[in-house]
């Protein structure tokens, strides 16, 4: 797994990285407040090692790459957040997502993900990733069932949870 992992790396470092929702929701609660990972219910499978993991990881990327979908996601979930944690992290959100040199959001019609073979399975976000990812992006997400499926149909990803194993940096 460890080859595979570097592998990837390698292979995308020069192009685009797209995150899927739990993983850019460590990213912005840990910008806030590390401490708060374990105690939000929405990231409390980290810890906040996991988040200086990450940061390691996203730099070897020249861009990220997200959805509106997935922004949405976030910003729902972000949003449970109590005050002020919860204003903080949409003050990081709009910075993150104004920072043109890092991220790409790219559309996906609905239409498109919908028809995709597996959204009922998987829902509209993840259609969308489907739908976007293929032949372009590696993607990084800790949703086991997304990520097995993204390799049976030979689309690059990476599970979170594998990198953690590993602590890559």
């Amino acid at each position: 797994m460890k080859d595979l992992i570097a592998s990837l790396i390698r292979r995308y470092c020069q192009k685009w990285i797209l995150i899927d929702t739990n993983i850019l929701l460590l990213f912005l609660v840990g910008s806030v407040n590390k401490e708060r990972i374990t105690k939000f219910n929405r990231t409390q499978q980290f810890i906040p090692q996991d988040y200086e993991l990450l940061l390691a990881f996203i730099a070897k990327f020249q861009k990220l790459v997200t959805t509106p979908n997935i922004l949405t996601e976030v910003n729902s979930l972000a949003n449970q957040l109590g005050e002020p944690e919860r204003s903080q992290c949409f003050t990081i959100f709009a910075q993150f997502v104004k920072n043109v040199a890092l991220l790409d959001e790219y559309y996906v019609k609905s239409l498109d993900a919908v028809n995709t073979e597996k959204f009922i399975k998987f829902g509209l976000t993840d259609s969308g990733i489907l739908t976007l990812s293929k032949g372009k992006y590696l993607v990084l997400t800790d949703d086991f069932k997304l990520a097995s499926y993204l390799q049976s149909v030979e689309i690059d990803v990476i599970n979170f949870n594998n990198i953690r194993i590993f602590n890559w940096k």
